[in-house]
């Protein structure tokens, strides 16, 4: 399959991961962030100023595909795997969950902290950064963008140095932190809109 962008050791698919997935090699790390099938769940939220993008619960809701079988499949595919979201898959025990704290207060209506499933052998480790604080890395450009910085500590304790692999792309936070430290990856996203966001992205020699 040809890829959608090519370019200094990082590879960008446009295309279902279901049908992508069986065609790649094994990797060192799974880094992603997959549709939780909360769509007909949200409330609030929105676009701001510094974002791209408006809150649209019907785009919200569409995200909710058949992902289970591809999300459970993928510790299969690498030595490491961090999976967010990972509590509403069934994914394996594991003794390392990553936690971002939000340092949300009890009346927001969004989650206070979200959970990354690892197979990772150390103990549960936090991570503490308001979700305000993302809008300091520049415009968000689609309404589940993980903050560059959570996915640098992500990173922070990967033990292998080797290729990356992000079969739920959207904007492409992984890909760019992957790009900041020197490390090979590819990313998988079925809206194309996303991977033009990501390829510019990835073409910025400074992030911010």
């Amino acid at each position: 399959m040809k890829p959608y962008y090519e370019h200094g050791g990082i590879t960008i698919y446009h295309g279902d991961c279901r049908e992508i997935l069986p065609t790649l090699g094994p990797v060192d790390l799974v880094l992603t962030d997959p549709p939780y099938g909360l769509g007909d769940k949200w409330q609030g939220g929105g676009g701001t100023a510094k974002t791209s993008w408006k809150f649209d619960p019907k785009e919200a809701r569409a995200w909710d595909g058949s992902t289970v079988d591809a999300v459970n499949g993928l510790p299969e595919m690498a030595i490491e795997c961090i999976v967010w979201g990972g509590n509403y898959y069934a994914l394996p025990t594991s003794r390392c969950w990553l936690v971002w704290d939000k340092k949300q207060n009890d009346k927001w209506t969004t989650g206070q902290a979200e959970l990354a499933w690892t197979n990772l052998d150390r103990p549960v480790r936090v991570l503490r950064m308001a979700q305000c604080e993302q809008a300091n890395e520049g415009p968000k450009n689609h309404p589940t963008q993980k903050p560059h910085k959570l996915m640098m500590w992500c990173l922070k304790w990967s033990q292998t140095d080797g290729m990356i692999l992000d079969p739920f792309m959207g904007s492409g936070t992984t890909l760019r932190a992957a790009k900041d430290l020197g490390r090979k990856a590819i990313g998988i996203e079925i809206e194309e809109k996303y991977c033009e966001i990501a390829a510019k992205r990835m073409a910025q020699e400074v992030l911010f």
